[in-house]
């Protein structure tokens, strides 16, 4: 009962996070600065939250080492996230972040010997019509599909590797440093999208820096935002490092992220007026398709 609760929550702050992003993204200009300062401050109030939240103690090397790699994949993640969103819609961008489960269900299997069923084969199987189908063949919008089709696949790639770091850590004696995990994931990625930020500020003259500030569009009402969505980050990762510790892998990461899927895609029709196209429209139903297979509902 707890986990049910507790995955129910965690999908819900994962939604609000996810509109918010997108709100950002829609009334700002230059998406990889937004996505370097979204990145930076986000992570730092999930780090802040995490430090009021259950404060500090020294944990084991391995966390250490496991959490700044961790660091480093989610500010990745939260960039590449934000540039599909910025050439992509929601609803379908969602899709293909959501199909990552299929990286920690394999990895389950294969390395802490956990069972697939067939259903969950067959759900792996209609993940590849969802991206044989994921591409616009419109000739004008080739060059911007492709683009958001190589930045989904960098989110594709990093939100799968986060959810077997997730299932990694707690699967080991040092499952009780949770909390020193992602506070020292979220201070360095905190860090590392600081260098990021500078590196592309670098790239810019004094009047290049001033303009792309500018075109960004960068206001207080964003910066409140960003600090919900680290609030967000923050409840959200602590919740499901814990429970890819106590459910299998097949069966919470599809939930997560088939769960997860539903509601963003809602929101997106709702909130955001998206229109798909038809093939486009066939594309994300057999990814929510390949998603409950996952899920195993037969279990």
């Amino acid at each position: 009962m707890k986990s049910m609760i507790l995955l129910i929550c965690s999908m819900t702050v994962n939604l609000i996070g996810t509109v918010t992003k997108k709100q950002i993204i829609n009334k700002t200009q230059d998406a990889v600065l937004v996505g370097h300062i979204y990145n930076l401050l986000a992570s730092l109030t999930a780090a802040i939250a995490l430090l009021c939240m259950n404060g500090f103690s020294l944990p084991s090397l391995f966390t250490v080492v496991l959490a700044v790699v961790f660091g480093v994949i989610t500010a990745l993640q939260q960039v590449s996230n934000i540039q599909a969103l910025k050439l992509g819609p929601l609803s379908y961008t969602s899709v293909i972040g959501s199909l990552s489960t299929m990286i920690p269900t394999l990895c389950g299997a294969i390395i802490w010997g956990e069972q697939i069923a067939v259903i969950q084969w067959i759900g792996i199987l209609l993940m590849v019509g969802c991206f044989l189908l994921s591409v616009s063949s419109d000739a004008e919008q080739k060059k911007t599909s492709a683009r958001w089709l190589i930045y989904c696949a960098i989110l594709f790639v990093c939100t799968g590797g986060i959810g077997v770091m997730q299932k990694w850590h707690q699967s080991t004696v040092y499952k009780g440093e949770l909390d020193a995990f992602l506070l020292i994931a979220f201070a360095f990625s905190t860090v590392y999208s600081a260098a990021l930020l500078v590196r592309h500020l670098n790239t810019q003259t004094k009047d290049g820096v001033r303009a792309v500030c500018g075109r960004a569009g960068i206001r207080t009402w964003v910066l409140i935002l960003i600090v919900v969505g680290g609030i967000c980050a923050a409840l959200n990762n602590k919740w499901n490092l814990y429970l890819s510790g106590v459910m299998d892998s097949a069966v919470f990461f599809p939930v997560v992220n088939g769960g997860g899927l539903i509601l963003t895609t809602l929101s997106a029709v709702v909130l955001f007026r998206e229109r798909l196209r038809v093939k486009q429209w066939i594309g994300m139903l057999i990814g929510t398709a390949a998603v409950i297979c996952l899920c195993n509902p037969f279990a």
